[in-house]
Formats: structure tokens, sequence, C-alpha cells
């Protein structure tokens, strides 16, 4: 028992982080007498499975991304605080935040996910954007739009050729969607804009180091994910880790690709956690905890999501992805409350996987429950079920159920906005002005 759990006030549980697992954890929490405090750097809680579609212009931002504030306005025991995370003092027990102010915890829920990593090449950022937040997302469909807006105005034909030439680095479900979304929005969504351009003249290249897309799905699931985007037009090249991403294109296999537009969908990197805290990471960055999520010598601090590197009782890693997340924020919500009670501890963390989903293009998908495995429209469409179901409330649900309805009836996709940045886009071999 921690002094403050012996004084008046309530048990204090600070989380870092408003994703899927500290979100789940703060839920889980609900008529426990703890009083918690959420930190976070922004303002939202995102969806990230559907990123993909604000970056291709299928949704708008709102579509996926809810206010914290308004997501937690009838628990008057939260306290959410916009502030970013530079360090925590395990011994004395408090978080330090930007400008120097200071967050007091008896208990700690570290969850503030992860970014993509470019495995030494952070330089390559500049050129290849990856896909983790709103920000992200509405740069990638800025760069992508430009470029066929550039591609109108270009008389070179070379210069042409690369401004309509767009490479997906990655081939797991991001780099996959992207690559599907993107060659359906050149060959379907665009055709019969533009006066200067066909639209259908577009390359689109999925760039994978290892021998197959999805690695994680069944061979079989792969293989049918493989020859459906190259039915879409995608362009498919395997076993070709790229070596070199500038403002002139690519480099892989030992040749070299010019193209305007490059996306990043390769690798992730946990958030700086495991040195606020001292703790034992792996080479991804990931905090080693557990087998109740916490770190090692401290009881009152758990790491979860990606954040975390947990391991599965047959020794496999949890992968890093949604379910997972809930799954974790949901346990470390039972071990509080336990504690709290003075009952016995849970036991050990065990994930329970779900099942895999990825879709390919607006009618097709591949699913992986186990026993039940899906392709094809009949997986399209329960994909699709599933992401409404988990998205926070009725408006969004309806809104994004309306616009995948008409982008499947329509081929329209009604975000096609561009905003931020310069409204000139730059020649191929200048890299935008962001």
């Amino acid at each position: 028992m921690t002094e403050s759990e012996t004084s008046d006030r309530p048990h204090h549980v600070v989380v870092v982080g408003a994703g899927f697992g500290g979100l789940e954890a703060v839920h889980r929490l609900s008529g426990a007498p703890v009083r918690i405090t959420m930190i976070d750097r922004r303002n939202h809680h995102l969806f990230q499975p559907l990123l993909y579609q604000v970056a291709t212009a299928s949704l708008a931002t709102s579509e996926i991304a809810w206010p914290i504030r308004h997501l937690q306005r009838r628990r008057p025991e939260i306290t959410t605080l916009l502030a970013t995370v530079e360090s925590v003092d395990t011994a004395a027990g408090h978080v330090k935040l930007d400008g120097g102010s200071t967050i007091s915890y008896d208990t700690l829920v570290v969850a503030t996910g992860a970014r993509h990593a470019y495995f030494g090449h952070d330089d390559w950022e500049r050129f290849a954007p990856g896909l983790k937040t709103l920000e992200d997302a509405t740069t990638i469909r800025r760069r992508i739009l430009l470029a066929f807006e550039k591609a109108e105005r270009e008389t070179d034909p070379a210069l042409r050729r690369a401004l309509l030439t767009f490479v997906i680095i990655g081939a797991g479900p991001t780099g996959v969607e992207l690559a599907g979304t993107i060659a359906e929005l050149a060959r379907t969504t665009l055709v019969g804009d533009f006066r200067n351009i066909d639209t259908r003249d577009t390359r689109v290249v999925l760039v994978e180091g290892g021998p197959r897309v999805l690695p994680s799905f069944l061979e079989e699931l792969s293989d049918y994910a493989r020859r459906s985007l190259e039915k879409l037009g995608v362009e498919v090249e395997l076993g070709n880790p790229v070596t070199e991403c500038s403002a002139e294109g690519v480099t892989y296999g030992g040749k070299q690709l010019p193209a305007a537009t490059i996306i990043w969908a390769a690798g992730v990197q946990a958030s700086p956690a495991g040195k606020w805290l001292a703790a034992r990471t792996d080479r991804a960055g990931r905090v080693s905890v557990r087998a109740d999520l916490t770190i090692e010598g401290h009881d009152e601090i758990f790491v979860i999501g990606d954040t975390a590197a947990v391991t599965a009782p047959d020794g496999s890693p949890v992968p890093g992805i949604a379910p997972a997340a809930k799954q974790q924020g949901k346990y470390v919500a039972d071990v509080i409350r336990a504690r709290l009670a003075q009952k016995a501890p849970a036991g050990p963390f065990r994930y329970r996987h779900q099942g895999s989903l990825a879709t390919i293009g607006k009618r097709l998908a591949v699913i992986d429950f186990g026993r039940i495995r899906l392709r094809g429209a009949l997986a399209w469409w329960i994909w699709g079920l599933a992401h409404i179901y988990f998205l926070i409330g009725v408006r969004n649900r309806m809104s994004v159920a309306l616009s995948w309805l008409w982008i499947h009836t329509r081929d329209q996709r009604s975000s096609r906005l561009i905003t931020q940045g310069s409204a000139t886009p730059p020649r191929p071999g200048q890299p935008e002005r962001l």
C-alpha cells in the first residue's frame, strides 16, 4: 500500500497515451475508487486501422478521430491534459511534462504507441512519410493529389511519368491497403477529371523486401492478396529491399525508379518510453514487460500496446494491433481493481487472437479467423462491418457507412481536398515544402 492509498484522497492513476490501450484501461476503471489523469500530446483519440482511408481521400479526418475531452465528459474523476511527457522519475513517482510541470502518480500506465522506423535511414522520412497520425495522413493525401495536379500541367513526358508513379514500401496490411486504394483512386475515381492526362496510366508499385505480401497471414491468403493487387494494376516487387529514397525516387533490387510520391509502410519504432523508465527494450524500442505487464522492479508501472514487447504463452510475440492493446488495457484495469480491493492478483496476461483482417480494394479483402478463412467480396463486407462496429458513436458509424456505400456504388471519394502546405506541387527532384 502506498501512502496515498492510506490517505483520504483516491488512488491516482496516470495514463500516458489515449490510444486503444490507454482508452480501454480508463473505460474499464469506471466506478473504481480512483482518480485518473490522461495525458496525450494530441487532443484526439485516433482509429488507426482506417487512417489509410484518410490518406487516400476516402474518409474525412473527423470520421476516424474524436476529442478526448468529449469522450470523457461524463467522467468527473478524469482530468485530461494536452501535454508532452519529457521524462518519468520512477523513484519519486512523478511524470515530468513539457513546460516543467510534474504529475505524481500511484499507478502509471504507459500506452504511448509507436512511430514508423526507417532502419537507420531517418533521412528518408523527408521523401517517404509514414502513416501513424492524422498529420501523416493529410500530408500523404496532399502529396498524392498534388502529384496528379502537377502531372496535368507537366509537358516533359519523363517528369510526367515520375509524377504518375506512386511507390509504397512495405507489404504488410497498411502497405497492401494503400496500394490497392491508390490504384482504385487512379483507375476509377479520377478518370475523366483531367484533360491532359489519363489517370489510368498511373503506376502503383508495392516494394517488399520479404518473399510475399501480408507475411503474417497464411500463404494461401497472401498469394490471393498479391494476385488481387496485380489485377488492380499494382506492380508487386518482392524480395527487393529498398536501398535509397530521395527526391528523385527509390532504388531497390539494383535499379532506380523515378517517382514523385513515396510512402513508407515498412516498420515501426516504439515511443521513447523505454528511456523515460530506464527499462530494458528490444531492437524496436519496445519495453520488456513481465507477465502482468509491469516493468522489472516497479509493480506500479504498466506498459501496454505498441510500447510494450509482450510474449504470448507459446512464446510468440503479441502483435501490435488494436485488439491486443484493448485486451491489455482491460487486463491492467482488472489488476488495478484487484489490488485496490486487496484481492488475489489476476493471473498473467493472456492474449486471445481474434483474427486477422486486411482489405485489398473496395470489394476485396482477406480474413483469417483460425478455422474460418475468407477472401473476396464476402470478406470485404465482414471487414467493413467489423470496423464500423468498433468506431465510436452512432454518428460516426453512419457517416463512415454512407461514405463507403457511396464509394462502392459510385466510385467516388468525397474527401479529395488539398490542404496545408504549398498550393503549387514541386517538380520531381524537388522535395515538397511542408
